[in-house]
């Protein structure tokens, strides 16, 4: 009779696929972590040394306190989503994704591996740009844990949306496209550097339709204590996308869709 495998033996294949994950982004640390945190810099000096005490568009706060949530939710998402689609885009290209898929690793450690690397590096941006904006402005924290529940989700959804989109690229151009044409327009247009509130009815209602609208409203909402939206409204409508996106992204490793060739 067999002797059922040890835990530790059955999830080392997913250790070794985390390990290598973050090594991987710790190796080149000043393109992974250093230059995000030098770009959110200067949206913090514009808009903390020069607009933030001269525009207010919520009261009770100045404008650097209201841009600072969204420049920290950006960096989040952005390393979040780059970092699994380029790892597992360049495994495809290279072609040793065939020598990880012949491991005895199950989809779902494949998946949290690649998933946790990817949050490790954007929450780790996100702490380094909010340290850094204590300098322009200080920020209530006024739910702190729904706070950091926010970023994480954030971090979670767009570890899964990486996964995907570096399944279906074809190229590096296709991969670019996911964050110019995806990405990067529906952060700007999801209230970053606005309240939606202030938008005519008609532009209102369409940013509604705005996914990252509710985790940036979310992420401010538990920072600031005030935001559009009811905070469990932009944690629901969050939630309910992460796990489409999950389910989405385990159902094509689960099939290996386009991994083999």
């Amino acid at each position: 009779m067999t002797s059922k495998p040890r835990p530790f033996v059955s999830w080392l294949p997913f250790y070794t696929l985390l390990q290598k994950e973050i090594r991987r982004f710790l190796r080149v640390a000043s393109q992974t972590l250093i230059t995000p945190v030098i770009t959110a810099s200067l949206y913090l000096f514009i808009f903390g040394a020069t607009l933030g005490e001269r525009i207010n568009v919520v009261e009770g706060f100045t404008y650097a306190q209201f841009v600072i949530p969204g420049l920290i939710l950006m960096g989040i998402i952005n390393n979040s989503f780059s970092n699994v689609a380029s790892s597992l885009f360049m495994s495809r290209y290279l072609g040793n994704i065939v020598d990880l898929m012949v491991t005895p690793i199950t989809p779902s450690q494949f998946i949290l591996a690649y998933t946790l690397a990817a949050m490790i590096r954007g929450l780790a941006v996100g702490l380094i740009v909010w340290l850094i904006s204590t300098l322009f402005a200080p920020l209530p924290w006024a739910h702190p844990f729904a706070a950091l529940l926010m970023a994480a989700l954030a971090s979670f959804l767009f570890a899964q949306f990486g996964i995907i989109a570096a399944i279906y690229a074809n190229n590096f151009d296709a991969l670019a496209m996911y964050t110019n044409f995806i990405i990067l327009p529906l952060i700007y247009l999801g209230g970053v550097f606005y309240p939606i509130s202030i938008l005519p009815p008609v532009w209102a209602g369409l940013s509604h339709l705005n996914p990252l609208f509710y985790l940036i409203d979310g992420f401010r909402h538990a920072l600031l204590g005030t935001g559009d939206l009811p905070f469990l409204l932009s944690f629901f409508v969050g939630s309910g996308l992460a796990t489409i996106l999950f389910l989405w992204a385990a159902l094509l490793i689960g099939k290996s869709y386009r991994l083999r060739n």
